[in-house]
């Protein structure tokens, strides 16, 4: 089975570079992978203690990065070494400054993996909720250097609970510990043999909960809110926008929209632009001249959304009209009531959410526009859920303290 898993690893990488010859993320990727032996082996790593941190993108990267503020403070002999696999995740964070080094992530081939490790020599590691890399974890165990999932999350359908997941069950125990978000998650592993773990929760709260205690302010963004209630749309795709749209058009005279779309290249951000009314600005082109010249604004890059949700009254969070929602936390922990598509079954938070009636699903045009109205409209609605948003997110932190205090105390 080892050998099917590498032969697989290898048509990836092989497929990767055709598709880099006309994409550019890609590009960016296959770039990555060239220069990671290049700049860990200028980086001095010898006589280091390395605590070496893994997130496969962006997101990965947030929810990981309390534990790993955290773990700096309490362990600052360690050096810290952060690997991305995703450019999404590289681009934006290759210059974060509670990491001592970032890079891409080699591959995952037997002769990569040991090279990297080799090289790092890591004293302890943390993989971020669902990073198995097979090759890395086999090398990791039999060094005996201890592997930590944090934020680990479990659903029936993945490989180690098929019938034909034997090989995959037996990498699990590669892992020194589980830090697991949720119930379903313990028993699916408990089921299969596994009771190294603890259900700490997800560290996503304590993330959001930071960036709300002290947000990045934006003057511009306060001015051209006005006394406006304002709609925010994060992370939107175009099947998203497709529900929004015209809502937006008949609402754009009495309220403020901002769309921050989850994908920025200059296409994308032209056709969204065309589907909004003419004076809609940009981000990147607003002013102290031009700020109350239209109620309409995109973001036009990457990095900031998280931090807009302060000045947000309602937001709608993308990608329930495809894969899967977004991340409705960073706007729960201003208080900001959120409403998505229908695709949010794998996700929680969504469901306990709506429960508590803080966020909203929709599944049309027209449910959209009855749920927006009802929450501008209606103060007992629209104040119910805002302080049913705080209130969630101050329960559910405390994540990454009880995982480091657990991994002390081992």
């Amino acid at each position: 089975m080892r050998l099917i898993y590498n032969f697989g690893i290898w048509l990836y990488y092989i497929g990767a570079c055709i598709f880099s010859l006309s994409n550019k993320k890609a590009k960016k990727w296959i770039d990555g992978q060239k220069s990671a032996f290049v700049f860990l082996e200028n980086a001095d790593l010898k006589h280091q203690k390395i605590a070496w941190f893994h997130a496969a993108s962006l997101g990965e990267f947030e929810q990981g990065r309390p534990v790993i503020e955290l773990f700096r403070q309490k362990h600052p002999e360690y050096k810290i070494l952060l690997s991305f696999f995703s450019p999404s995740g590289y681009e934006v964070r290759k210059n974060y400054e509670s990491a001592d080094y970032i890079c891409y992530l080699p591959l995952d081939t037997y002769f990569n993996a040991k090279r990297f490790i080799n090289i790092v020599n890591p004293e302890i590691v943390f993989f971020i909720k669902y990073e198995f890399w097979f090759n890395y974890l086999k090398i990791l165990s039999d060094r005996k250097i201890p592997v930590y999932l944090i934020s680990g999350i479990f659903r029936e359908k993945q490989h180690f609970f098929k019938f034909y997941g034997f090989w995959f069950r037996k990498q699990l125990k590669h892992f020194s510990y589980f830090f697991l978000q949720n119930q379903e998650s313990k028993e699916l592993l408990n089921a299969i043999g596994f009771n190294n773990l603890k259900i700490t929760g997800d560290t996503r709260f304590d993330r959001v909960f930071q960036i709300a205690q002290n947000p990045k302010s934006f003057s511009l963004i306060k001015k051209f809110k006005s006394e406006l209630p304002l709609v925010l749309i994060g992370s939107s795709w175009e099947a998203d926008e497709a529900v929004i749209l015209d809502f937006v058009k008949e609402n754009a005279d009495k309220l403020k929209f901002i769309f921050a779309p989850h994908e920025v290249y200059s296409e994308r951000i032209d056709n969204l632009k065309k589907s909004l009314p003419d004076n809609t600005l940009l981000f990147s082109d607003l002013n102290e001249e031009n700020y109350n010249q239209s109620n309409v604004l995109i973001i036009n890059n990457i990095g900031i959304l998280s931090n807009l949700y302060q000045y947000a009254d309602i937001a709608y969070i993308g990608g329930g009209f495809g894969k899967g929602i977004h991340n409705i936390l960073e706007a729960a922990c201003f208080g900001v009531p959120t409403v998505f598509g229908p695709n949010y079954q794998k996700f929680t938070e969504a469901k306990e959410l709506i429960e508590i009636q803080a966020s909203f699903s929709i599944n049309n045009n027209k449910e959209f526009k009855n749920q927006l109205s009802a929450l501008l409209s209606d103060k007992d609605v629209f104040y119910k859920a805002k302080v049913a948003c705080m209130n969630y997110i101050n329960e559910k932190r405390g994540s990454s303290k009880m995982i480091l205090e657990s991994i002390d105390n081992q």
